[in-house]
C-alpha cells in the first residue's frame, strides 16, 4: 500500500496532485446544474459536489470555486435565485463532461452539445431533457470556505421530477435502475450496478 505524506503532497507536480486529491474522497455525485441569466441566456455545467444537507426543510448544497474569474452558474443563481440539478446518466456522460469546457458567457453549452433544455411548472431555470431525476432549486444562502475561498451554495427543493419506475413505495429513488453516473476524481465516470439496502440499525442487545 502506498503511503503519501503531507510533504509529498505539497511537492507533487500540480496535475498529479489535483487528480490524487480529487479522487481520494471516493465516488461523488454527477450532476448538471442548469441556470438562465436575467436576459435569458442559458447555461449548463457539470458539478461533482452536490450533496444532501437536510430533509426538513429539503436542502441541497454544492461547492463552487472562488469567484475571482467569471462563474456563470454562480452569477446566474445569485441574480435569478433559481437553478436546476439534473442527474447525469449513462447515455449523457460525454456531453455532460463537455460542459466543463470554458465557453464565453454568451455561448450556451446546450448549443455545443446534444443536451436539450426544457422548462416545467413555470420554473424559469432550464432542466436537462431526458435526465431521469430533475430537481428545481431556489437559492437560500451561501457560505465562503475561508481556507480556500470556495463557496458553499445552499438551495431548497421547489420541485422534484422523477421517472415513475425509479420511485419505490417507501420514497427511495433507485438510481441503479436509472443508470445514474457517479464521478471518480475529475474525469472518471462509473455506473453503479446494484443497490443493496439494509434496515435501520439499532444497538445490539448485550
Amino acid at each position: 500500500m502506498a503511503t503519501i505524506t503531507r510533504d509529498d503532497i505539497d511537492n507533487m507536480e500540480k496535475l498529479y496532485r489535483i487528480n490524487l486529491i480529487n479522487s481520494c474522497s471516493g465516488y461523488k455525485s454527477a450532476n448538471l446544474i442548469g441556470t438562465q441569466s436575467e436576459n435569458g441566456q442559458t447555461n449548463v455545467a457539470v458539478f461533482s459536489s452536490v450533496t444532501h444537507l437536510g430533509s426538513n426543510p429539503p436542502l441541497l448544497g454544492f461547492i463552487t470555486r472562488p469567484a475571482v474569474v467569471p462563474r456563470d452558474t454562480y452569477e446566474n443563481i445569485r441574480k435569478t435565485g433559481i437553478f436546476t440539478i439534473n442527474h447525469i446518466h449513462q447515455n449523457s456522460i460525454q456531453d455532460a463532461h463537455h460542459t466543463s469546457a470554458k465557453y464565453p458567457k454568451d455561448v450556451s453549452e446546450f448549443d455545443q452539445t446534444d443536451l436539450k433544455a426544457e422548462y416545467k411548472e413555470d420554473f424559469l431555470a432550464p432542466y436537462v431533457k431526458g435526465c431521469h431525476v430533475q430537481v428545481g432549486m431556489r437559492y437560500v444562502n451561501e457560505y465562503v470556505i475561508e481556507e480556500n475561498d470556495t463557496i458553499l451554495v445552499i438551495g431548497t427543493i421547489e420541485h422534484l421530477h422523477i421517472n415513475d419506475e425509479l420511485l419505490e413505495t417507501d420514497g427511495f429513488i433507485n438510481l441503479a435502475k436509472a443508470k445514474t453516473a457517479t464521478i471518480n476524481g475529475l474525469d472518471g465516470y462509473a455506473i453503479p450496478q446494484q443497490n443493496t439496502r439494509y434496515p435501520y440499525q439499532r444497538p445490539k442487545q448485550i
